[in-house]
């Protein structure tokens, strides 16, 4: 238990362990004000019992408790604000501090950890630290603070019935850690079972067209049913070990309370305890476990704190790539790859690759799809770091540049555009947030999408749905150039730009790109021939390594790949049905 509420204030941010610490420190004087009472009771029935009871005795006991009963009505307030506000901006803080983590990790993570994952750590994990986590640890150490504060002053009245609540206090510890143990598997399948929930809810939503078109809804809705039932199941089952040793914390508890009874009735009969002591004892009987109550329920979720814990520190913990480059512009955009390898774990994707991109030229790969096209390109735009040898801009190792000034140079237009539910405004305007509308514009005009953004219900201010859901494939891409001409970065890399495109917004489209790469150095990935062949460079990419290399004429003297994937093509458009 002390183990995982101190990693539980290791985890968080400095500011806000701090705010728990007052947190705490103001338990302490809750706990203070709780055994308050004891003093003004005590100051009362003495008066009685010796038969010295006068007004101001009495006045004295009632102005303690009153200002023991304000004090901690205050105390709780306070209490309550720290930990609210303390948890809320843990919660914030720390989904902002991976969100900047998983900005800086290598795009291989992304491939081996699935959508579900992230949204869960980022969304139920950081919320369950962010609130039930800061109750159940709040809780936890306020019920152990109150425990502790009145069992020192029973110690004080008297050593023997202080025994007897630490003796107690050690049986309960041990049914708590039996409850606590007995519910670490489920604790762990909760978790689990948490993330599945968002991976099938986030496959079910996104390939809800496919799963209608194929007459699936059945079938694919029972896998989601099926794992929200396994939730529930998991909940109950949790909820249900819990109900089996609760039970018997309480019975320790209360028979405890009975034994400090009997014990103060004793010690009075056989003369070792005054009267005045027996009456308190009594009292504190029926009330010194209350704190450890309100704990017990609780502790249970401890082992969900640490798993949430372990969640998010799982996550900063990866390695990121070394981005401490420096900030540097360089004088020309010439791209050099010098006997590069690359692997995703232990199967090799990029072989021995070399090769060299004049600035303002284009250089087009090609070749058959898993060869290694769009990593090589990745690699150049250090989405990943080379294994062995080396990517330059501008005669200087990509990794000698700091991330941010490095991604200043790239641009890059996916096959799969996504747009953010927000204006198209906003969209187009995504690398450079401080742009004037008048540019916003401008760079809309140049990717031949300012027509249609105008025949929109609120023009440049109408909300598209989340990844552009409300615009054709054409559209979206054209905005997607438009983002890109509005960053003016020198080197544009098109991954399969075209390929999706319908015959009536290639026009348009090739339009646009011909604006977003004049005058720049161009990374093209494509497989239609007339996107390739007035290249400046092709290259042809097959099992990771350079199969060949040269101008379309050059290529077409050759008997190799390219040039049987050019006829090919030429076959594919020329033929018909008889």
């Amino acid at each position: 238990m002390i183990a995982t509420l101190k990693k539980f204030f290791d985890f968080c941010g400095e500011k806000n362990r701090r705010m728990f610490y007052h947190t705490l420190v103001i338990g302490v004087l809750i706990a203070v004000c709780e055994a308050a009472k004891f003093p003004a009771i005590y100051l009362v029935l003495d008066g009685f019992l010796s038969d010295t009871i006068t007004g101001s005795r009495i006045l004295a006991g009632f102005l303690i408790l009153f200002v023991s009963v304000i004090f901690e009505s205050f105390l709780r307030g306070r209490s309550t604000m720290l930990q609210c506000k303390a948890g809320y901006r843990e919660c914030a803080g720390k989904r902002i501090e991976i969100a900047e983590h998983l900005r800086y990790l290598p795009m291989g993570y992304f491939n081996e950890n699935s959508l579900g994952e992230i949204t869960t750590i980022t969304t139920n994990v950081m919320e369950q630290l962010g609130d039930v986590a800061t109750r159940v640890v709040m809780l936890t150490t306020q019920g152990i603070l109150n425990t502790a504060i009145i069992v020192l002053l029973i110690l004080v009245f008297d050593w023997r019935i202080g025994l007897i609540c630490l003796s107690g206090i050690a049986l309960f510890a041990v049914v708590n850690r039996a409850m606590r143990k007995a519910n670490a598997e489920t604790a762990s399948k909760k978790v689990e079972v948490d993330t599945k929930v968002i991976s099938r809810v986030l496959e079910y939503i996104q390939g809800v067209s496919e799963v209608k078109a194929y007459n699936m809804t059945g079938s694919s809705r029972k896998k989601l049913d099926d794992t929200i039932r396994m939730a529930g199941d998991t909940n109950t089952e949790m909820e249900m070990i819990c109900n089996r040793y609760i039970p018997f914390q309480n019975i320790v508890m209360k028979l405890t309370g009975v034994a400090i009874l009997i014990a103060s009735i004793g010690f009075y009969l056989n003369g070792t305890m005054e009267l005045l002591t027996t009456v308190i004892m009594m009292i504190m009987s029926f009330i010194v476990f209350s704190g450890l109550e309100t704990m017990g329920s609780y502790s249970a979720l401890l082992r969900v704190v640490d798993l949430c814990v372990d969640r998010g520190e799982e996550v900063l913990g990866l390695e990121p790539m070394d981005i401490s480059g420096e900030e540097y512009t360089p004088k020309t955009n010439n791209i050099e790859v010098s006997g590069i390898d690359f692997a995703y774990d232990k199967k090799k994707i990029i072989d021995d690759v070399s090769l060299t991109i004049p600035e303002k030229t284009t250089a087009a790969f090609v070749g058959p799809s898993g060869g290694g096209k769009t990593t090589l390109c990745h690699l150049i735009a250090r989405f990943w770091d080379v294994e062995k040898g080396m990517v330059s801009l501008d005669g200087k190792n990509v990794k000698e540049y700091s991330m941010d000034s490095l991604m200043e140079n790239f641009s890059f237009v996916f096959q799969n555009v996504y747009l953010f539910h927000d204006t198209i405004a906003n969209n187009i305007r995504f690398g450079r947030p401080e742009a004037s509308m008048e540019d916003v514009m401008a760079a809309a005009k140049k990717a031949c999408c300012h027509d249609f953004i105008m025949a929109l219900p609120d023009g440049y201010d109408t909300i598209i749905g989340e990844n552009g859901a409300s615009l054709s494939g054409g559209e979206k891409q054209r905005i997607s150039i438009a983002r890109a001409i509005m960053k003016d970065a020198p080197v544009i890399i098109l991954d399969e730009a075209t390929a999706n495109v319908d015959p009536e917004n290639e026009k348009e489209l090739m339009e646009a790109i011909n604006a977003l790469t004049n005058e720049k150095t161009i990374l093209m990935i494509a497989h239609r021939l007339k996107t390739v062949r007035n290249a400046d460079q092709i290259f042809v990419v097959e099992k990771g390594r350079i199969a060949q290399r040269g101008t379309h004429d050059e290529l077409m003297k050759q008997d190799g790949i390219y040039r049987r994937f050019v006829d090919s093509r030429r076959q594919a458009i020329g033929w018909k049905i008889g």
